[in-house]
């Protein structure tokens, strides 16, 4: 083993910024893959830019992961072709696509220090020594950890330990860097500040990463854009303002911000607005949409984009059920009638009283319609 250990590194070319590793695109094309009767990624297909953030986002099952290891080359597609920087990898092996992978799991070498560790794929390409030596600094100087090289993994704690997985997926550049549930692991305020270091770098250097995630708010934080994934397929791809802001459909409104469900139907449309009235009684606004007067709708709101106000100024009014204090927000639940429960998250200093008789109201622009059948 190349020996890089040092108790305090010097960088070449220290207080200067890391060499830019520009990112690759990559393509995917009607991927497919089945085990046995059983669908696990049906037709997913997306154009990711170089140097952009994708995330998989979806609950178990979903063909997040799935999707994820066809990319890296450890499951062979059914059908369908994968493109990195217009080469065609879709039956390469794995080692041969060049890709970088970081897993929930750091899958450190515990014999060797953390220089040895991120030096180890460079080893196996053949890189001088020189070199070597030179990037795995750079590398480390660029998670924070330059005092750390001659350290073993033991001796680190769970960050310091995903940094240097990190570390060892970016020290020889790969075209696209893929992470599954990198994070998954760490505590909540150690996942918070390892979010902001990896956009910070995957900015800094122009990478290309997808990254695969169950977490919501994760995907909202790190993203370009999020494909949110259901039963092996892409239920819509965008940015997040877009996903949550209008959701094409019921499950990405749900699953991305936990949206309230109100049954309607369409009674009039103006020249802003489609005006639904509720089942619960209520005459609701929403932004204009290309409905059939009469038509049975599902009004889909989140609970941030929902006020407090007077009864005679709501879309709907209820007595509260619950409030629950989360620092600054208020979680509050009103029932509605007619078997409607409606959650609001709400200021603190306008949080109502349990058993308080309360109006809902939102911004028609923050409210999204679908269709339903017809129930005759």
């Amino acid at each position: 083993m190349t020996d890089l250990g040092v108790a305090t590194p010097t960088v070449a070319g220290a207080g200067d910024k890391p060499a830019a590793a520009t990112g690759k695109s990559l393509s995917v094309v009607a991927l497919r893959k089945t085990y046995g009767q059983m669908v696990a990624v049906e037709d997913a297909s997306m154009e990711i830019a170089a140097g952009e953030f994708v995330t998989f986002l979806g609950s178990s099952g979903s063909g997040k992961t799935t999707t994820l290891m066809m990319i890296a080359g450890f499951v062979e597609p059914d059908s369908g072709t994968i493109t990195v920087g217009g080469r065609d990898v879709t039956r390469l092996d794995p080692q041969k696509r060049n890709l970088g992978f970081v897993f929930q799991q750091y899958l450190l070498f515990p014999h060797m220090t953390v220089a040895e560790n991120i030096a180890f794929p460079l080893q196996l390409r053949g890189v001088p020594k020189d070199e070597i030596r030179r990037r795995v600094f750079e590398t480390l100087d660029l998670v924070g950890l330059s005092g750390f090289g001659n350290r073993k993994p033991r001796q680190l704690s769970g960050g310091q330990q995903q940094r240097v997985a990190l570390c060892r997926a970016l020290v020889y550049r790969p075209p696209v860097i893929l992470m599954d549930e990198p994070l998954g692991a760490l505590d909540k305020k150690l996942r918070d500040q390892l979010q902001t270091e990896i956009k910070n770098i995957q900015r800094e250097l122009g990478l290309t990463v997808i990254y695969v995630t169950h977490d919501q708010e994760e995907a909202l934080v790190l993203s370009d854009r999020i494909a949110v994934m259901r039963d092996g397929r892409i239920d819509q791809l965008g940015t997040p303002r877009e996903l949550f802001e209008r959701p094409r459909t019921p499950f990405v409104a749900d699953f991305l911000g936990a949206a309230n469900f109100l049954s309607g139907r369409v009674e009039h449309h103006t020249d802003e607005h489609t005006l639904v009235r509720l089942d619960t009684g209520g005459l609701l606004r929403a932004r204009q949409h290309a409905l059939a007067k009469g038509a049975r709708v599902s009004v889909a709101v989140q609970p941030g984009r929902l006020d407090v106000c007077a009864p005679a100024d709501a879309f709907c009014s209820g007595t509260v059920q619950s409030v629950t204090y989360v620092g600054t927000l208020v979680r509050v639940v009103v029932n509605a009638g007619a078997n409607c429960s409606v959650r609001l998250e709400v200021s603190a200093r306008s949080a109502p009283e349990v058993g308080g008789q309360v109006g809902i109201t939102a911004d028609p622009d923050n409210i999204n319609l679908f269709a339903v059948e017809s129930d005759g």
